[in-house]
């Protein structure tokens, strides 16, 4: 059997909230790490299609992710977003 295995890896201002936000959704297939500013995502099948599913999906997980995740920055005592 064929194993597919796929590595993301994204950077990102808070990567540790980002990558706590995104673990809880990961399925059993998949690990989720933060280094210093970068996130990685291991994505392993047996199925192309079952790991491009899972890409997709983690994809638009990590873009809900990093708006939750944003920090604002005070500026003037306003926040800007």
């Amino acid at each position: 059997m064929m194993q597919i295995e796929g590595r993301i890896i994204t950077r990102h201002r808070n990567a540790g909230a980002v990558a706590s936000a995104l673990t809880p959704d990961n399925m059993r297939t998949m690990t989720t790490a933060a280094d210093g500013d970068r996130v990685t995502t291991v994505i392993t099948g047996t199925q192309c299609r079952s790991v491009i599913a899972s890409v997709d999906d983690y994809l638009m997980n990590l873009a809900i992710a990093e708006d939750a995740t944003v920090i604002p920055r005070s500026n003037n005592n306003h926040q800007v977003m």
